[in-house]
């Protein structure tokens, strides 16, 4: 029996993917969420989340700032990378104006059509720089909130496993930082994660969609081509 290791833990459902078609699993979360307190702005017209995390603080912080004078949908246009985060927001009662598969790609299409605006992206401390540095580069106004803080879980592995599923940058580095894939696939869950993993390893594989249910197919599917 194949066994996988996932370096964050999964939901109920997505464990049975895995179970269901023969594989082992060993999970443990490879990095740590937490939110951070920080100040919300009274009028955002313009909101930029690249990732589920950014919208969870983001919500948390209103909800127990009873203070503040936001009402239940304190954003008029959010813009985000992800469908997860997308249905999120949605879930929140946001407007979703566009929603991308990478920040490369909405950094692209802000600088493009959104020239004239002002953002606030809110986001973690470790945070891919595409977006800043393309509004920066267009002369776009924008205000950068740290919403969560990451920070890497190191855990030493001794024992071998078919596939490692990485589902961040962070999370490649922090599983590296103690172990070794050796003849193990890392499949990872688009290209900026990939990017990322090729630096340690090249048994990469890239999901085809940025979800964790698509890696987890990713990773079935490849080790039954293995077989």
């Amino acid at each position: 029996m194949s066994t996988v290791l996932s370096t964050k833990k999964l939901k109920e459902n997505q464990r049975s993917l895995l179970l269901n078609a023969g594989v082992s699993l060993v999970e443990y979360n490879a990095i740590i969420i937490e939110f951070v307190p920080y100040e919300v702005p009274v009028n955002i017209e313009n909101a930029i989340f690249t990732s589920q995390n950014g919208v969870n603080s983001f919500f948390e912080n209103v909800r127990s700032n009873k203070s503040t004078s936001i009402g239940g949908t304190p954003i008029e246009k959010c813009f985000c990378v992800g469908e997860k985060t997308k249905s999120l927001l949605e879930e929140n009662g946001q407007k979703v104006i566009k929603m991308t598969e990478y920040a490369t790609e909405l950094a692209d299409y802000l600088a493009k059509n959104h020239k004239n605006d002002s953002f606030h992206f809110f986001c973690g401390n470790i945070r891919s720089d595409e977006i800043p540095s393309k509004l920066k580069e267009n002369n776009i106004t924008f205000e950068e909130i740290e919403v969560y803080k990451t920070t890497l879980n190191l855990k030493k592995f001794e024992r071998q496993f078919d596939a490692v599923l990485f589902f961040s940058p962070s999370g490649v580095r922090s599983f590296f930082s103690e172990n070794k894939l050796n003849a193990a696939k890392a499949i990872c869950i688009g290209k900026t994660t990939a990017f990322e993993a090729k630096k340690y390893t090249e048994y990469v594989v890239i999901s085809n969609t940025t979800t964790v249910e698509s890696v987890i197919a990713k990773a079935v599917n490849t080790l039954k081509n293995d077989d």
